[in-house]
């Protein structure tokens, strides 16, 4: 009997640290995944970007974090003329979710104005991670 108590104490204090874990990952700027010279042709895809940076957001229809980062990234747009927002839908661009390893939606992406990605961020978004990703230097 005290065995079961033991492994139920453990599992509940896993799970514990697992969820605090879990919400430290949300929204924290990462450099981007993708080598420099790997930038893609947004334009192809009806992306015109942005003349300091742009985030595409990678989305879902039933993403309650997706509607509240898409809020969050406009009022952050609202206040830089030189950064522009894009909403992809994962369910209907599934190139750019495996070609960008998107795990998780909301995941957003920092491109500089030649597309390629500098910055990435996943889980729901504070204004303050966002202005944080526009910050990241872009490399050469």
């Amino acid at each position: 009997m005290v065995w079961r108590i033991v492994v139920l104490v453990v599992l509940l204090a896993g799970s514990v640290l697992l969820g605090l874990w879990w919400q430290r990952r949300q929204g924290v700027v990462r450099e981007g995944r993708r080598a420099p010279e790997e930038a893609l042709d947004w334009a192809a895809r009806g992306i015109v970007l942005g003349e300091h940076r742009t985030f595409v957001q990678f989305s879902s229809e039933f993403c309650a974090p997706c509607r509240r980062t898409a809020r969050v990234l406009d009022e952050v747009v609202a206040a830089r003329p030189d950064v522009t927002h894009r909403e992809m839908d994962v369910d209907e661009h599934h190139d750019l979710v495996r070609t960008f390893g998107v795990l998780r939606t909301p995941t957003v992406l920092v491109l500089d104005p030649s597309g390629r990605e500098v910055a990435r961020m996943s889980g729901s978004v504070s204004r303050a991670q966002a202005v944080e990703a526009l910050d990241v230097p872009a490399v050469a």
